[in-house]
């Protein structure tokens, strides 16, 4: 894979193949997202700046071209996939008392969580409602599962929470159920529907369910090191919501008592503020980010394979791109 000048250059480079295709998308998704109601309209406006990488979306459509399975329904079946994206979105939010997202507030933040339970709710009933409106069942059939796989991993993940001896197998499910999950989606979506090859489609859902979770690992290291200005989002959420992410498990696992005291403090102690600042102090997380970076890149390698029968086409290089992107992404 060619190496990449800065993380957006390449994402603009690599979705070229598809340009058209995300251009119908976007106008699909506005369509979407207006409403006569003034309070709910004001909301969709500024969720519509939520709106970032369009990865979910542009997998879709570049599996669709990938495999020569592209129809005209393509870009509304990659608007209905991202409408479900916005909504987990601002459910997240909630869930992760996050702030800013995509460098502006929340919903969460500049109106309330119920507002918020509320706007979320409304996004996914226009998304199944368009994909009611197509000639196939075939997406909301999957969509309404994967929707269902998303809530169970992050009801699992709630469950989890403070939970230092999670095994990384455990944590790898409930990241693929919260991510990887849509991921597959996308891609099976892109390769089969509106009911095309199941062996294709199997391939394509196995590619998007490991950089799904490739991409949620480095995610998660990104949470412990970036910036709430460089991410574009609220930082350092999963250690105030005591979350045990990989890098964290990792470090834990190989830490003597003392240390282990120390991280579960930082996670426990009432009143401590910027938690993820004082688990840099208390311990070193460079190990941890070192195995889980190469842990995503040992799937995105895995998820390469399934890609090795398709054509050699802009498409199929584009997501090969993709895997590189996921593994070096700084927002």
């Amino acid at each position: 894979m060619p190496a990449m000048k800065s993380s957006r250059e390449a994402l603009s480079v690599l979705l070229e193949p598809v340009a058209d295709g995300m251009e119908r998308m976007r106008a699909v998704l506005a369509a979407q997202l207006q409403e006569t109601s003034p309070a709910v309209s004001d909301m969709t406006e500024h969720v519509r700046r939520f709106r970032g990488k369009g990865l979910r979306a542009a997998l879709v459509l570049l599996v669709g071209e990938a495999t020569g399975n592209t129809t005209d329904e393509h870009a509304s079946v990659a608007a209905i996939v991202e409408m479900i994206h916005l909504a987990t979105l601002v459910h997240d939010d909630i869930l992760d008392g996050a702030t800013v997202r995509r460098r502006v507030a929340c919903v969460n933040e500049r109106w309330d969580n119920q507002t918020a339970v509320l706007l979320g709710d409304f996004l996914y009933a226009r998304a199944f409602a368009l994909s009611t409106d197509l000639s196939s069942r075939l997406a909301s059939r999957l969509l309404a599962e994967t929707t269902r796989g998303i809530c169970v991993g992050e009801i699992e993940q709630s469950t989890r929470r403070y939970d230092f001896e999670l095994a990384q197998t455990t944590y790898e499910k409930i990241a693929s159920a919260k991510t990887g999950i849509l991921y597959g989606t996308a891609c099976t979506l892109g390769a089969r529907y509106p009911g095309g090859n199941e062996i294709v489609g199997d391939a394509m859902e196995t590619f998007g369910n490991r950089l799904g979770l490739a991409f949620q690992i480095i995610d998660d290291c990104l949470d412990l090191t970036a910036s709430t200005q460089g991410l574009g989002k609220s930082v350092g959420t999963d250690v105030e919501d005591g979350k045990i992410t990989l890098p964290v498990l990792r470090v834990y696992s190989h830490a003597d008592e003392d240390q282990r005291a120390a991280i579960r403090d930082v996670y426990t102690r009432p009143g401590l503020t910027d938690r993820a600042a004082r688990l840099r102090e208390v311990c070193d997380l460079e190990p941890g980010l070192v195995y889980a970076r190469n842990r995503a890149r040992t799937l995105l390698h895995a998820a390469l394979k399934n890609l090795k029968n398709l054509p050699d086409t802009p498409a199929r290089g584009a997501l090969f791109g993709m895997a590189e992107f996921v593994s070096e992404r700084g927002f």
